[in-house]
């Protein structure tokens, strides 16, 4: 546990390096990568979406080299069995008794950091079996747990373009990860800085800066980072709000067909707790909460059809939900 005001900040210190790092290989997308070390640090998942070339695996296998941790990455494929990623076990002989038993050999699941590229091209039965992984953490085969090592964070992508041989995760995958983040194109200026660092002779060596236990003290501190209780009370509103059968919002019952959980509730603030913490503050802002909205409501506001038809998407609903309770809050 951290004990002075002085190892507090040598932590928070390490988090900015921890940025600086990545950008050693990384032009621009400051906000995706904010996004990803809010994740980090409050414990949770993230689903990175984007066209390809946007340097979304780059982007994960640099954040894992800047990480003392154990990284793996899994190519998702429509032949990907569960087994391929939690293990199986295997018949053994023991030399000295010549009895035979049964050892579980280890998947690459198994791991701090994993790289889940192109997570929608492999069959539901596969994305299930990372449903108790990113969940409680752990692995359940032929009645046995299995416990994964903490921290344990699934970076999974996805390409939005190309649909065929793919298949959508479905929502209670989705619920699974803390945020849904969106990897847009990169200004001009920022993509000739990529096209002069990639076409020529240049080599950057990223180095760790933060280990497991150091990660592990920073996701306790975010618990510890303070929220108010109007706050918390703002968070619940906003997420009640998302909920057409209960919400007094017009637009939210003329264009959503299911709202979010209680688990985005929960993200939020945790999430908000997390920015906070990055900024080098000890308690939540509406502005936190404000700019987590986002990619914590992106996968769980399931929009209807007429919704769809009108080109309208859950981000939208967000900005109107934020308005729309702001003015009653004022």
């Amino acid at each position: 546990m951290i004990h002075t005001e002085a190892a507090l900040q040598q932590l928070l210190e390490k988090v900015s390096r921890l940025k600086a790092e990545i950008q050693k290989q990384i032009v621009g997308q400051d906000a995706v990568l904010e996004e990803l070390i809010i994740a980090l640090l409050a414990g949770g998942h993230c689903l990175l979406e984007g066209v390809p070339g946007l340097a979304k695996t780059l982007m994960v296998r640099t954040l894992s080299q800047a990480l003392d941790l154990q990284f793996n990455r899994i190519q998702f494929t429509p032949d990907l069995m569960p087994t391929d990623i939690i293990g199986t076990e295997i018949l053994e002989e023991d030399v000295a008794t010549g009895k035979r038993f049964f050892k579980f050999n280890q998947g690459p699941l198994f791991a701090n950091i994993i790289l889940a590229d192109e997570i929608n091209r492999t069959p539901p039965k596969t994305q299930s079996a990372l449903l108790e992984a990113m969940q409680e953490f752990e692995i359940t085969y032929a009645g046995h747990t299995h416990y994964l090592q903490r921290p344990f964070f699934i970076l999974a992508t996805q390409n939005p373009i190309e649909q065929a041989g793919t298949y959508p995760l479905p929502e209670a995958q989705l619920d699974r990860f803390l945020l849904y983040v969106k990897i847009g194109y990169p200004s001009a200026g920022e993509e000739a800085a990529i096209l002069h660092q990639t076409t020529g002779n240049r080599k950057v060596k990223v180095e760790a800066v933060l280990s497991a236990d150091e990660i592990l003290q920073l996701q306790s501190l975010v618990r510890e980072v303070n929220i108010s209780t109007a706050l918390i009370g703002y968070v619940t509103r906003l997420i009640r709000e998302t909920r057409p059968d209960t919400t007094s919002i017009p637009f939210v019952k003329e264009w959503v067909a299911w709202g979010a959980g209680p688990r985005a509730g929960q993200a939020l603030i945790l999430t908000a707790k997390a920015r906070a913490l990055l900024k080098g503050r000890y308690a939540v802002i509406q502005e936190d909460i404000e700019t987590m909205i986002f990619p914590v409501l992106r996968h769980r506001i399931l929009v209807n059809f007429k919704a769809e038809a009108e080109h309208v998407n859950s981000d939208r609903i967000s900005q109107a939900l934020l308005e729309s309770v702001s003015r009653k809050e004022n």
